[in-house]
């Protein structure tokens, strides 16, 4: 029985936000394909993850047989994202971008999940080559060539977190572009850009979320 560890962390509810929309449509392929895994869900909008904190933070570079009694209460949020983190056969991230980055929630629950010589800082990362699929949808256009080209943040620094250069995961990017087109004064010319990016990322979500319930079903 495969997990998928599900994480959306949009400002706006289900039916107002493009990342979450998207995200759905790769849980709902999933579980359609694989109607017997199981899904950690955390909505960090809803239930967010506090800031991590001196004593968190010192006590993940101590084993945890030496912590102090203050250590070990301020570690066991850590240790239980990290865990989820290390349970799940796949992950699914929504990561809006908000003023050029990812939302501070999402921040956090990294903060809390990279754990050197655990989850990173190690030869052998405990999640290391899990599936990771992100939703970084956003309101305009970054890709190469656009006049914003300059203010993209989100993917090259989630590529450097996911990926090989700390949390080790097999990271694939989906990318629904232009989201504020139809509301936003000015954009009306990129409308059907905007639905034919959402579009593809909805098709390419639950292609994804299909395929990885296949696999790791199996």
């Amino acid at each position: 029985m495969a997990t998928l560890l599900h994480i959306d962390t949009s400002v706006h509810p289900d039916g107002a936000s493009a990342s979450r929309s998207v995200t759905a449509s790769f849980r709902e392929a999933w579980e359609a394909q694989h109607p017997d895994g199981k899904v950690i869900y955390r909505d960090l909008n809803a239930d967010p993850i506090p800031h991590l904190q001196d004593v968190a933070a010192a006590a993940g570079f101590i084993p945890p047989q030496n912590h102090t009694a203050e250590q070990a209460a301020a570690f066991a949020p850590r240790d239980q994202l990290a865990t989820e983190l290390e349970q799940a056969d796949a992950v699914l991230i929504g990561a809006p971008m908000y003023n050029y980055t990812i939302p501070s929630t999402l921040k956090a629950w990294l903060d809390h999940v990279i754990i050197m010589g655990r989850t990173a800082g190690t030869e052998n990362p405990t999640a290391a080559g899990k599936p990771a699929t992100v939703v970084a949808s956003r309101g305009g256009g970054y890709g190469p060539g656009t006049p914003r080209e300059s203010f993209e943040f989100v993917l090259p620094y989630l590529e450097k977190l996911l990926g090989e250069g700390t949390l080790g995961l097999d990271v694939e990017f989906i990318v629904p572009e232009l989201t504020l087109a139809e509301t936003t004064p000015g954009m009306e010319q990129l409308i059907d850009l905007a639905k034919e990016s959402r579009a593809k990322a909805h098709e390419a979500a639950q292609a994804r979320g299909k395929t990885l319930a296949a696999q790791l079903a199996a």
